[in-house]
């Protein structure tokens, strides 16, 4: 896309990005480590953090410079007055946000030292998201470059935002949790975002191996194209319009508290897709943006400022 493409997107679209999805509060214990199944192990002091894969997605492109809005559904409670406060601090467009119907949706989230975490979700108001909701928000998706989705709401929810997209626009999807997708939905991805436990749920038993075939197999289920994440190892990226397949390395980091780094990376990846970046590009900066989130504790106050973004040359660093 040359300047004089970009100068005619602004002048068309309002937004960057519109993010239609969950919006939770996070309530996070560390754990020296996970209990098996019948096991009780103490942790430390409960700390509440705003989340939901929607909201974090919105935050994490606002936090980097995109214009940004959320179409979600939250309570009228004081976790619902925590997630607006948090959308609007980092400069999301919050219009599309609606209040009541539920409780504000909840995270139950664990950490152990390495960073890793176990989350169990209680929908509340995110399973309130109804496809009348998206139908009554058709200026929002008229005035966005890109849409993302994700399914912490409703499936049939996410099917009316993929039959909503106008032709000039882009759809990402991240499926998580993991659900069988109507194949509408699958041909509207621009691209499919999965990581490893997603595209082996996807593919089922024919998932193959490797990543590469993992890619393969899912552009045959009818993506535009395909991203798969593959934590410190980076990505996968495959373009159905040229069938290729390119890995995309990541950056060396010391990993502090994933939470939240797969939705900073479908976040940018989005955003610099809207910026007219191809695939591979977008691909490469959200690696980036990702390692730098699973650096700090927590979900949206991990994601980094274009600012704090480790640039190619230090990413491509052995």
């Amino acid at each position: 896309m040359n300047d004089s493409d970009r100068d005619h997107d602004q002048d068309r679209y309002h937004y960057d990005l519109l993010v239609v999805g969950s919006a939770n509060a996070d309530l996070v214990v560390g754990v020296e480590r996970r209990p098996a199944a019948g096991e009780t192990v103490l942790g430390s002091d409960l700390a509440v953090h705003p989340g939901g894969k929607g909201g974090n997605q919105a935050v994490a492109a606002a936090r980097l410079g995109a214009r940004t809005a959320l179409l979600a559904r939250v309570g009228d409670d004081a976790h619902g007055r925590l997630l607006l406060e948090s959308q609007r601090a980092a400069g999301v467009e919050t219009d599309g946000v609606l209040v009541g119907g539920a409780p504000t949706g909840v995270a139950l989230i664990t950490v152990d030292p390495s960073g890793d975490n176990s989350i169990v979700v209680s929908p509340g108001a995110n399973a309130r998201l109804t496809p009348q909701d998206v139908r009554a928000a058709g200026a929002l998706f008229g005035a966005a470059r890109v849409v993302s989705v994700q399914l912490e709401i409703p499936l049939e929810t996410v099917a009316e935002v993929a039959g909503a997209m106008p032709s000039t626009s882009r759809l990402v999807l991240n499926p998580s949790p993991p659900a069988p997708l109507p194949g509408h939905v699958l041909g509207a991805c621009d691209p499919l975002v999965v990581n490893e436990h997603e595209a082996r749920y996807m593919l089922g038993e024919s998932a193959g191996s490797t990543p590469q075939e993992w890619a393969r197999a899912l552009l045959g289920l009818g993506p535009r194209s395909v991203v798969i994440t593959l934590g410190a190892a980076g990505a996968l990226v495959a373009d159905g319009r040229t069938g290729d397949v390119v890995p995309v390395p990541s950056l060396k980091v010391e990993a502090v508290d994933t939470t939240g780094a797969g939705d900073a990376f479908t976040a940018a990846l989005a955003w610099r897709l809207g910026l007219g970046e191809e695939l591979t590009e977008a691909a490469a900066f959200a690696v980036r943006v990702g390692a730098a989130a699973v650096t700090r504790r927590g979900a949206q106050e991990s994601f980094p400022t274009a600012d704090e973004v480790p640039a190619a040359a230090e990413a491509a660093a052995p």
